[in-house]
């Protein structure tokens, strides 16, 4: 039976396989109205529809829209006007997210930056006193701390 027929029904377990998540977050995006499967029993049965929510829903958090965001554009499939709101908002969205990333990308570059002037620094200083400490775990480096009772012998 092919995924997006709508007799096509699946379970928690087969979701939570294909998308790689938990049953948790199926039922927290339950609980959220994002997803509303139909229930047998005890049992959540999800439609096509609820299949392709999820993969939206995990597409828009894998880029960092919030849940509120993804539950917004959601629902504007529901307009009836042939996806056309939904898109536009969407797409406002979608660069709004861009711009946002690309800052952070640039805080991240200058961070990235800062740091290696830092280590440039470190590193010649320490190639001038004590050059077997360098590249060294910290592990390695660090003063091993007296346990409880460990008297401290004066060097």
């Amino acid at each position: 039976m092919e995924l997006r027929s709508p007799a096509r029904t699946f379970t928690i377990r087969q979701l939570c396989q294909e998308f790689d998540c938990t049953a948790r977050a199926l039922r927290f995006y339950e609980d959220k109205g994002l997803i509303s499967p139909e229930r047998d029993g005890m049992n959540r049965v999800y439609s096509y529809k609820d299949r392709a929510r999820l993969q939206l829903i995990l597409r828009g958090k894998r880029v960092g829209l919030a849940l509120s965001e993804i539950g917004e554009i959601l629902d504007l499939y529901e307009l009836g006007d042939g996806g056309a709101t939904q898109n536009a908002i969407s797409l406002a969205k979608f660069r709004d997210r861009i711009r946002a990333l690309e800052s952070q990308r640039l805080d991240i570059d200058l961070a990235v930056d800062v740091l290696k002037e830092a280590c440039s620094r470190l590193e010649d200083n320490l190639r001038s006193t004590r050059p077997e400490l360098l590249d060294q775990p910290v592990e390695a480096i660090r003063p091993r701390r007296p346990r409880p009772g460990e008297m401290r012998r004066a060097g």
